[in-house]
């Protein structure tokens, strides 16, 4: 899986709206800073985030940003989402509606798994666990394996 820096830099300021105490209006110029996003970059994503419903924005000298929802009910994979669209296709379909003949049939089951493991844990993990430092177990769990840290070329 490859995440796009467009799509981590999304998932970042997200974070830290979701951080911020509940209907707090917090200044694109505060979220640039704190996750070193660059400011016109970080504008056209939160323009991205708010048509999709996932953040409000005000204008004016008490204005900025702030989530829409409740950062309980906001999931990971929503943020990703609106970025780059599902979270696994391939080249452009959806896993399920591609055909692949010999020795290749079985491999669209593979990229369904893929896609089923990738919702496990970016549904399963909302911006308050992720900015509250407590992940599901879920993902506790898939983290406790040292091997999963080990990278490999």
């Amino acid at each position: 899986m490859r995440i796009s820096a467009k799509t981590d830099y999304a998932v970042r300021a997200a974070l830290e709206l979701a951080a911020a105490p509940e209907g707090v209006w917090i200044k694109t110029e505060t979220v640039a800073e704190r996750q070193s996003i660059p400011l016109p970059f970080l504008l056209n994503i939160l323009a991205e985030l708010r048509t999709a419903g996932l953040v409000q924005s005000r204008r004016g000298a008490e204005g900025g940003y702030r989530l829409a929802l409740p950062s309980t009910e906001i999931k990971i994979a929503d943020v990703i989402r609106v970025i780059d669209g599902p979270l696994a296709n391939i080249a452009g379909e959806r896993p399920e509606d591609v055909v692949y003949s010999g020795a290749a049939t079985a491999l669209r089951d593979i990229w369904v798994a893929l896609r089923a493991k990738m919702r496990v844990v970016l549904e399963g993990a909302t911006l308050a666990d992720v900015s509250n430092g407590t992940l599901p177990a879920e993902v506790t769990a898939l983290l406790a394996d040292d091997d999963v840290w080990r990278a490999r070329i």
